[in-house]
């Protein structure tokens, strides 16, 4: 008897002892993973390579006066900071693409070519366009073949972008590297500094992990929110410098990171005119130091460097409006350098700030009201999405208030295809222009007023979705039609599957 009972203490006390090393080592996991968590290159970063600035896409002109752009979407090999071995998809390229631009009012056709090996998607995102023709998880792209979408640009100027929108994909296609920007000019605009790569220049950022000279688009444990990468690509240079020649300098900033947010500012706390966000310029230009951008907004700020100096683009820790736990998994703890500016010690005089830029856009009194609670990481109102489940109906010539609440305690945006929105009941300066994205704090109810003007189409949906595009591929989005008084929406049809698409 008393031989068993000495067994028995021993099984317990190494259950006891195993027991305890389990929780060493999840315990030292968790310290481990809480510590490494956070990113700080402050001083880091070598500023070493000239800021590439994307080329501008050709056009020709067809018979029918419409200016067609020609976009090949490619594999390649591209040195990001890890030498040329590093495989890359971009547009006419390696990597990224180049800059489509075009006045308001231009008839445009985008020949876009897929000669990837599996199929994607092109989204204008940001474009006032018909259904069909905004190469959302619907207008999809077989390899080797070529879709050819056409539309009237019809909204005031604009810093846009496109990238590839595949659901179940659109994450994995970006972060290889698919995506440029899109600018609208408007002849009737202000005059301000618009010489591009001088002193109107785009600023694509992104951040990157890297296992040796392959990417890693792995999520950081204890994090849902996406791959949060430890170095900045700024259009896809590494340590990038910008020489700056003139006494004012225009920056469009597109924060084209899969997950992370950005608090944009300089290092010497120089400050900068807000002139413009998403969807075009602001009623007046607001002075500011600091600038949050989370995934898929853009803003245009025009900075002025003094003469013989060389501040740097800095992030610095975002608000993410989430506990303390979810700021630290989800990149709120971390500062970054992104880009170096390098004034000249004499600069050349150009276009001032002028005091008035656009007039607000009057969206009208809204007659609709509609709810949407960010549910979870992968749901919209308790539903993930069904590209083959239509979720709102909008009748064109309304004026709506989407009410969208995070009630899911983790971090989201909201971005809607086809309208640019004007954020209700807020004081933050950065929300004040036209708006197509908006980060959504967990907890927040955000009103967006928009107007669906043109287009209706009861067959072909748009998205609405988070811009944090693990969350996105994953299910967080939802679809709506646009239709006329009293027609009734048709069921889209049945997606292909993945061997169908060629996804892999």
């Amino acid at each position: 008897m008393e031989k068993t009972r000495v067994r028995w203490l021993r099984v317990i006390g190494g259950l006891f002892a195993a027991a305890a090393i389990v929780i060493g080592v999840v315990a030292g996991g968790v310290v481990y993973a809480w510590q490494s968590a956070r990113v700080d290159t402050t001083g880091q970063v070598r500023f070493d390579r000239p800021l590439a600035i994307p080329p501008l896409a050709a056009s020709t002109t067809a018979a029918d006066g419409t200016r067609e752009f020609d976009l090949e979407l490619r594999s390649g090999t591209t040195d990001l900071g890890h030498g040329r071995g590093t495989e890359t998809w971009g547009v006419n390229g390696s990597y990224l693409g180049p800059t489509v631009r075009a006045e308001r009012g231009e008839p445009v056709r985008m020949n876009v070519r897929n000669g990837l090996d599996e199929a994607s998607t092109l989204h204008w995102h940001g474009m006032h366009l018909p259904a069909a023709m905004d190469g959302g998880p619907h207008q999809m792209v077989e390899p080797g073949t070529t879709w050819s979408p056409q539309w009237t640009v019809d909204q005031p100027a604009a810093t846009l972008w496109y990238h590839p929108h595949l659901h179940g994909a659109t994450a994995e296609h970006v972060y290889r590297g698919v995506a440029g920007m899109f600018l609208i000019d408007d002849p009737a605009g202000p005059v301000l500094p618009d010489r591009y790569g001088i002193d109107d220049v785009p600023v694509i950022v992104q951040d990157k992990k890297f296992d040796g000279d392959r990417l890693d688009d792995g999520a950081a444990m204890f994090s849902d929110t996406g791959v949060l990468g430890d170095e900045v690509l700024v259009n896809g240079t590494p340590g990038p410098y910008l020489d700056v020649t003139t006494e004012r300098l225009r920056l469009r900033l597109l924060n084209a990171s899969n997950a992370r947010v950005y608090r944009f500012g300089f290092d010497t706390g120089l400050g900068f005119s807000l002139i413009g966000t998403d969807g075009g310029l602001l009623p007046k230009p607001v002075e500011m130091t600091s600038l949050q951008l989370s995934p898929g907004e853009r803003a245009e700020i025009v900075v002025a460097v003094p003469a013989g100096t060389s501040p740097v683009l800095r992030s610095t820790p975002p608000d993410l409006g989430a506990d303390f736990w979810g700021t630290r998994f989800a990149g709120g703890s971390d500062t970054m350098d992104i880009l170096q500016l390098r004034a000249a010690d004499r600069l050349e005089s150009n276009a001032d700030v002028p005091s008035s830029l656009a007039a607000q856009a009057d969206l009208g009194v809204p007659s609709v009201t509609r709810k949407f609670d960010l549910t979870s990481s992968t749901q919209i109102n308790g539903k993930s999405m069904d590209m083959g489940r239509i979720d709102e109906v909008v009748t064109i010539g309304t004026t709506e208030v989407w009410e969208v609440r995070n009630v899911s305690g983790g971090v989201h945006n909201f971005h809607v295809h086809d309208v640019q929105f004007q954020v209700l009941d807020t004081d933050d300066p950065a929300l004040t222009g036209p708006k197509d994205t908006v980060y959504l704090p967990p907890g927040r109810t955000l009103r967006l007023l928009m107007r669906f003007t043109d287009f209706s189409d009861p067959s072909t949906p748009y998205m609405f979705h988070c811009h944090l595009l693990r969350h996105e591929d994953n299910g967080l989005m939802g679809q709506f039609v646009v239709v006329e008084p009293g027609q009734l929406p048709v069921q889209p049809p049945s997606p292909p599957s993945d061997a169908a698409r060629g996804h892999h």
